[in-house]
């Protein structure tokens, strides 16, 4: 399975780069994620429980970044296992680039798998791949930018909006 597609990111980046380098970031971006430890030289470790049609599994794996052009471009690899669920790797190539107002972020991404999830048929995962890539960027989007509110509705009160470090920390 492949996919490709771009993002607009209000956020310089170097802000996206960081995030996307940071375990906390990747744990609240990675949809099912439980756990992801380690760091971008030695890769990272995760847990994440995902429901793929009738098949529910926790997948454990390491996650690899590599060709890292700092605030350019890195590759994410990542594998998992989920016991009898059979197992799950891929990747995305990321590339970003400065616009006004932010970064356009584009990705491709390569998704297999196998064993019990490769027998439900490649519509049903490529769909949930998908899916998966698609809510990954769309919580990186959000980590980033903040959650986005409607036009019409008044802000709560005119404290600054807090960016991903700050939410992360408590302090900005």
């Amino acid at each position: 399975m492949q996919m490709s597609d771009t993002r607009q990111i209000a956020a310089p980046p170097a802000e996206v780069y960081a995030a996307l380098l940071n375990p906390d970031v990747l744990k609240a971006c990675v949809p099912g994620a439980t756990e992801v430890t380690g760091n971008p030289e030695d890769g990272f470790e995760a847990s994440v429980t995902q429901k793929v049609g009738p098949v529910k599994a926790t997948f454990k794996g390491q996650v690899t970044l590599s060709e890292m052009a700092e605030n350019q471009s890195l590759v994410i690899t990542g594998e998992g296992k989920g016991g009898a669920a059979g197992f799950a790797k891929g990747g995305a190539q990321v590339r970003m680039a400065p616009v006004d107002g932010g970064t356009e972020l584009s990705y491709d991404v390569e998704a297999k798998v196998g064993g019990k999830l490769a027998q439900l048929g490649s519509r049903i995962i490529d769909g949930f791949a998908k899916k998966m890539a698609d809510q990954f960027f769309a919580n990186l989007q959000e980590t980033l930018e903040g959650p986005s509110q409607p036009e019409e509705a008044p802000e709560a009160d005119d404290a600054p909006k807090k960016g991903w470090l700050g939410r992360l920390t408590g302090k900005e």
